[in-house]
């Protein structure tokens, strides 16, 4: 006889529960959050199949059950969500009650559980993302904090730390409390900026060993950051059939509303990941206003901004460039640049 678990997995504990093909319970169990434990649970009834919910667990323990033999599914969270609100009250023990039999059922869709390598490199992206945030909030902090007393920051030849040095030795040295603030805020500001720029040649190294994202990096306007961030979150370029949809995944389609006779299309969707939406609309922006070499890509863009404004344009180069280096990455091939390069194109 076939036997089903489900999952409810919480930071100390882990809710099971073991149903046969008629739906009936068979067992339940609760164990630690680890994959040695909830392998060895499973283990007696021999499990057809398991599954547990999206989470901030749920990588590792997918892939170590995976590792162990375990048949374990990922389910997306909001599908399940939306099966166990029938259940009459929310515990553990109901949740894995009803993941279990949404198992049994297959009434749920899969989802794909990225590689150890690809979370490696997303937390990498978003360490150093952070430093540089950090950044631009301690420098906005010293701004504020001086021009409260009439000291205008503005811009000098030598960049951020050599005009607040002239202020430091200068206009704050009649107050030396100020001027006690303002030297621990650099202070802070040159950590956080060496640790940047320990991090940016971690990213560096990472790419120089992936040949796929030096291979998208030959794409103008996409640098390092956009290549790694890209490989890192779509991991597996075979999810997708098609590389318009890869467009779709990180939300740079149009939402559409029908309803009757009524349809119309509205902003884009913004789903999937920000960082990588962010950074495909940098490298977009980069490529229409700072690459002097003409493509067809870009002059396509060109035109959009001509009739729709940059704004728009940038948005669609965005989610053409995600199309690109999709097929780029299936196909093995470099970036194809028009054979036209003068400005007549524009």
């Amino acid at each position: 006889m076939k036997h089903y678990a489900g999952l409810d997995v919480s930071q100390q504990t882990t809710s099971l529960c073991i149903v046969d093909e008629e739906g009936k319970i068979v067992a339940e169990r609760k164990v630690a959050s680890s994959p040695d434990a909830i392998a060895e649970a499973l283990k007696p009834f021999a499990v057809t199949r398991a599954g547990l919910e999206t989470g901030p667990m749920s990588v590792w323990l997918w892939n170590g059950l995976k590792e162990r033999g375990v048949p374990i599914v990922c389910m997306d969270a909001r599908h399940a969500n939306a099966a166990l609100k029938m259940m009459p009250a929310k515990t553990d023990r109901n949740d894995a009650i009803g993941l279990a039999q949404i198992i049994r059922t297959g009434w749920c869709r899969s989802v794909h559980v990225k590689s150890t390598a690809s979370h490696e490199a997303r937390a990498l992206l978003a360490t150093r993302s952070q430093f540089v945030q950090i950044r631009c909030d301690l420098e906005n902090q010293i701004r504020g904090v001086l021009r409260t007393f009439g000291i205008l920051f503005g811009k000098r030849v030598g960049g951020f730390a050599k005009r607040a040095e002239e202020i430091i030795n200068g206009e704050l040295h009649a107050s030396p409390t100020i001027q006690a603030v303002v030297e621990a805020l650099m202070r802070a500001r040159a950590n956080i900026l060496e640790q940047v720029r320990l991090l940016d040649a971690k990213v560096r190294s990472v790419a120089r060993q992936n040949a796929v994202v030096r291979r998208l990096m030959s794409v103008p306007g996409v640098g390092v950051i956009t290549a790694l961030g890209f490989t890192a979150t779509i991991d597996d370029p075979t999810r997708f059939k098609r590389s318009s949809s890869a467009g779709a995944y990180l939300g740079l389609t149009p939402r559409i509303y029908a309803s009757g006779e009524t349809m119309r299309s509205g902003r884009v969707s913004k789903r999937g990941d920000d960082f990588l939406r962010r950074s495909l609309y940098e490298a977009a922006n980069a490529l229409l206003t700072r690459v002097p070499q003409f493509s067809s890509l870009k002059s396509w863009g060109l035109r959009i901004a001509r009739r729709n404004g940059y704004r728009k344009a940038k948005v669609a180069v965005a989610r053409k460039l995600t199309v690109i280096l999709h097929a780029m990455w299936i196909s093995g091939e470099s970036f194809r640049w028009s054979s036209q390069n003068s400005k007549e194109l524009a």
